[in-house]
């Protein structure tokens, strides 16, 4: 893979998660577009490396080497940071909802790194899907009312 190959893949990933993290932005969320794109460019670099390290070293120790540890690294160590957006209040639990988004863009950076843009792009489509509509279709469906905007807040 050449190094404008690289640089595209993280660009890509530059450009899907800003997407995801400007509407946490948007919505006032403690993480928003930078935490988003740093998430997933993060998870790009890294994914990206531990492909080259894997192609460089798959002759010499083909037993010794592999490239899903540092994937599942990835996803522990966002695990945390995710956690750390979780808030319990008197109303009820807060930051479920950016704490998923911010995986789900570690997971987005993992596949951007891998090379799978359609697959991305289709996932970004379906996570600014959730994000921007599901609470009003829930709404409707369920017939919630919101409760002086704490409902906002929980997300």
């Amino acid at each position: 893979m050449t190094d404008m190959e690289m640089m595209a893949r993280i660009f890509v990933a530059f450009i899907l998660s800003g997407l995801i993290g400007l509407e946490r932005e948007i919505r006032r969320h403690e993480a928003g577009l930078r935490t988003h794109i740093l998430v997933c460019v993060g998870s790009t670099l890294i994914m990206l490396t531990s492909l080259h390290v894997f192609d460089i070293y798959k002759t010499q120790a083909p037993m010794n080497v592999d490239p899903t540890r540092i994937a599942a690294g990835v996803i522990t160590g966002i695990g945390f940071l995710g956690a750390g957006t979780i808030m319990r209040s008197p109303h009820g639990v807060r930051g479920l909802t950016t704490a998923s988004s911010l995986w789900v863009v570690a997971a987005l950076g993992l596949s951007i790194g891998c090379g799978f843009f359609k697959t991305s792009i289709f996932v970004t489509f379906l996570v600014l899907s959730v994000l921007l509509f599901l609470r009003k279709f829930e709404r409707i469906l369920f017939k919630k009312e919101a409760q002086d905007g704490v409902e906002e807040e929980r997300d």
